[in-house]
């Protein structure tokens, strides 16, 4: 308990400091929303006008101390402000909107490619030195040299394009209406499957390499020569003694991979014109979309403090020595 509290509390702080730097930064930049909401209007705005659009935006002369605890009732309310790109849509309604595309994609393509690619690192570490050992991993260090959007436009190329068998771009066909129909869930399965697929090749050569590294480290520990020597069982000896350990460092990487999940894949998203968050980001980033950008990142800010959080949980329940130093016997 007391190993969860001090993870706990770190948690918090961590917290604190993103939305604090999440709520400095915008004001050390130069103009303001207002100010660019102006140029768009080329000027023509009353200075009436440019006031009331400040007020939208939270831009007040107030001293700093009170725009601060005007920002975190806001955040806890809710209210992230209003897009410049989409004005007057709220930052915290497109955020709602982009998010589910982007963990259905993203979240879904990381989850599997680190499965495949521990499981197979497992397998290779067993036979270490054997055929499999000797391509895979080559084969794996070959995919992740190759640049992401290279290996995407190539693939949409032949894949989509010439064969036909995946949607050349968007989440779901133009026409349909979103909706809880077979027809409709079946449409964004098959529009995902490529970007997936381009997600799952450019990233399972490293969790393959990350875990059969792990693991042949983890095999020529003494407990597991003694394990063996004692004739534990060879699926037991593999799994609860070698690969329980030898994942450890594993999982921080997929706690980090889980939580930048979040900020969408970038390139996935331009290359496949996918609406999720990082096709947001680079919209707010080209349009200059401060509100929205200052959204985005303490989005992503917060899911990888809370990845983190559950897999120091998890580290602790997995490798009791992680607990050693936060409450002994507790």
């Amino acid at each position: 308990m007391k190993y969860v509290l001090s993870r706990l509390s770190f948690l918090l702080l961590s917290l604190w400091v993103a939305v604090s730097v999440n709520f400095v930064l915008p004001r050390l930049m130069p103009g303001n929303p207002a100010i660019l909401m102006l140029g768009r209007y080329k000027g023509q705005l009353t200075p009436r006008a440019l006031h009331a659009l400040e007020l939208q935006f939270g831009i007040t002369h107030q001293p700093l101390w009170h725009q601060y605890l005007t920002y975190i009732i806001n955040l806890l309310h809710g209210n992230l402000g209003l897009s410049l790109t989409y004005y007057p849509v709220p930052v915290s309604q497109i955020i709602a909107q982009s998010l589910p595309w982007t963990l259905g994609l993203v979240g879904t393509a990381t989850i599997i490619s680190m499965i495949i690619g521990t499981a197979v690192g497992v397998y290779l570490a067993w036979n270490h030195g054997k055929t499999w050992d000797n391509v895979l991993p080559t084969m794996a260090m070959f995919t992740m040299a190759l640049p992401y959007f290279w290996l995407a436009l190539v693939l949409l190329y032949f894949l989509a394009y010439v064969l036909h068998w995946f949607p050349l771009a968007h989440a779901y066909s133009t026409g349909l209406s979103p909706s809880w129909t077979w027809s409709f869930v079946g449409n964004v399965v098959d529009h995902a499957l490529l970007p997936a697929l381009t997600i799952v090749v450019s990233s399972v050569g490293g969790w393959m390499i990350g875990m059969r590294n792990n693991m042949i480290q983890t095999l020529g520990e003494d407990y597991i020569t003694f394990a063996e020597a004692k004739g534990v069982n060879h699926w037991r000896l593999m799994f609860q003694y070698a690969a329980r350990n030898a994942i450890l460092p594993s999982l921080t990487s997929f706690a980090m991979s889980m939580g930048f999940v979040v900020g969408g894949a970038l390139l996935t998203e331009t290359v496949f014109s996918y609406p999720g968050m990082g096709y947001q980001l680079l919209v707010a980033v080209e349009n200059e979309d401060y509100p929205l950008m200052q959204g985005l990142f303490l989005m992503i800010a917060l899911a990888v403090l809370l990845a983190n959080f559950f897999v120091e949980i998890l580290y602790g329940k997995l490798d009791p020595r992680a607990r050693q130093g936060q409450g002994g016997a507790s």
